[in-house]
Parts: structure tokens; sequence; C-alpha cells
């Protein structure tokens, strides 16, 4: 192994396990209280949860810098708040009040913070693909050493777009890492039953794009992969793609009965879950002690607290402003 490829290795110090351990235990938190506020009619419309899927989130974020731009999904709350967009303004837009990030907005499916360089949050199967392509071209053009990282699911590629944005993104050798969280089921249909081609990494290096396939349920694994991915669209090689397998423990919305799936199978995917693995890793090796996760949990508690109280003291948007922000000044 070159020297070069050990500096692209996770600096696994106790801190960064730390670190690794609340990002993963603070959106497991939040997502099962946003779950718990749903049924209380407090968070309305769809709501799509991000429990099992925390190791992609975290791997991934901990490669990029302020000035690198993210476009996600509607499951993104966890993305959001490793990214560092505050807990309380995501609480507050997922109540659509005005204190939400997105003024209340967007709901669920649209968390966003030009502030964080954090592009949504996007409803459409895929749709996220183009912006980023978009994104990446402005700063190939204005020079600027960025990167745009783009998260979907494996549903996406199925749609015209993840082909669209993937070819220009070849063609035109832009800066963009591609991240499919392939969570196994599009909704309700399962990968092998809508396409052909089931390793969707192949997919992309039929664009000439680099690809990998990485366990999406180690978040070492991940942040390891995106380690080397992003290093080589920061250095000039063009678009990478990475494809973390990984498994939702919850439905794929609040309103789904999950019938296309045994419980047997979610159990089993449970076990090997990333919170699970890591937890049982860094205390086995010693990283870690179990009164450090204790302290972890006890402050996360704190923090969900305060960011519902937040949302519940948050006042609805006025009336007066509902026409802000629909178009562009003139």
């Amino acid at each position: 192994m070159s020297a070069k490829d050990k500096d692209l290795r996770p600096h696994l110090t106790r801190d960064h396990c730390l670190d690794l351990m609340r990002n993963m235990l603070r959106i497991r938190r939040f997502e099962e209280k946003a779950a718990e506020l749903y049924t209380q009619e407090k968070i309305r419309g769809f709501l799509h949860l991000y429990i099992g899927e925390e190791a992609v989130a975290t791997g991934v974020m901990q490669t990029l810098t302020p000035e690198d731009a993210i476009v996600a999904t509607y499951r993104e709350h966890g993305h959001a708040l490793v990214r560092g967009v505050p807990m309380t303004g995501v609480m507050a837009e997922m109540y659509g009040k005005s204190g939400g990030v997105s003024k209340g907005r967007g709901g669920s499916m649209h968390i966003f913070s030009a502030e964080h360089r954090f592009y949504g949050g996007n409803a459409i199967v895929g749709g996220g693909l183009p912006l980023a392509v978009g994104l990446a071209l402005a700063d190939k053009m204005q020079n600027r050493p960025n990167v745009t990282v783009c998260f979907f699911g494996e549903g996406a590629a199925a749609e015209g777009e993840f082909h669209e944005s993937l070819n220009l993104a070849a063609l035109w050798q832009l800066p963009v890492l591609f991240v499919c969280e392939n969570n196994l089921y599009a909704m309700g249909t399962a990968l092998a039953r809508s396409e052909s081609e089931t390793d969707i990494h192949a997919k992309a290096a039929s664009y000439k794009i680099t690809s990998e396939a990485v366990d999406g349920m180690n978040v070492v694994d991940v942040e390891a992969a995106a380690r080397r991915a992003v290093a080589a669209v920061r250095d000039g090689k063009g678009p990478y793609f990475l494809e973390c397998r990984t498994y939702r423990f919850r439905a794929h919305s609040m309103f789904d009965p999950q019938l296309y799936r045994s419980k047997d199978e979610v159990t089993e995917w449970e076990e090997k879950g990333p919170i699970r693995r890591f937890s049982d890793w860094v205390t086995k090796s010693g990283l870690l002690h179990a009164d450090d996760i204790e302290a972890i949990e006890a402050d996360i508690a704190k923090e969900v607290e305060d960011a519902v109280a937040f949302a519940e003291a948050s006042p609805w948007e006025e009336v007066e402003t509902l026409l802000e922000d629909v178009g562009a000044a003139s």
C-alpha cells in the first residue's frame, strides 16, 4: 500500500470514533422521535425514515469540506444533521413551522440550507441527479476546487435522468461523487424484480466512471471508500460512483404496510445494523467504553428534547409572507 493510500484511510482515533458514533446515534434518535411525533400528528404529510442507513451519510460526510455541495433525496434528515444543519431547524421544518430551515415550506422531503451548501431534499426519484451535475458544472466552469455529492436510492437507476446525468458527468469530466444508497427496495419493489442488472455500480462503469460497491452497514468501510472517491474527484479525475449496500429498518414511508418483505428479513438485517456493529467493534477494541456511549446518548436525548421544544414554540408562517420567495424579483 502506498503512502498516499494510507493517508486516505480513516484515522480511527478515539476522537474520530466518538464523532462517528455521535453522528449515527444523532440520526437514529432524531428519526425515532420523528416517527413518534408523526403518530401524534405533530408531523404531517409524508415521512421517510433513514433508520438503518446511518453509516452512509456519516461515512461520506467525513470526507467533505464546507465548500462542497450536497444533493439528497426525500430521506434526507440524517444527511442534513451530519452536514451541520441545526437539529432545531430540521425539526421545526418537519413541523411546518416558520422556524424551520426552509421556513416551514418544504417539510420533511425538502430540507434545504444554502449556508451549508445543502441543496435538498428532493421529492422526485432521481430528481437530484441533474441538479448535482449542474452544481458540479458550475464549479468546474468557475475553477472552484469543490466536489458535489449526490445521494440517491437504487430505484433512481431505473429513471432516465440517472443515465443522462452519468453520461454528461463522464463526458464533461465533472467533479461529482454519485452515492447510491442501495437499500434493496424501491418503495415496495425488490431490486431483482425491476432491474436485470442488480449491481448498480456496473451501470456507472458502462459510462466509463470509476465505480465500486461497499458495505453500507459498515461506517469505516464507507468512509474509506468515500475518501478514495473524493480524493480522485478533487484531483481532477472526473466523476466517481459509490454503491453503498444498505437496508432500511423501517417502512418506505409511514404509510407503507411492508407487505413485500418478511419480519425475519428485517430482523436479520437489524442484527448487522451499522450502530450495533460499530458499537461492538469500538468497545471490544478499547477505543470507546460503555460509559462513553451512555454520555453520547444523554447529550443527544437533550438535543432532541430541545429541538422538539423549539419546533413546538416556533410560530406558524404569517399569512402576509405567503407570497415571499415564490418567484424571483423582477
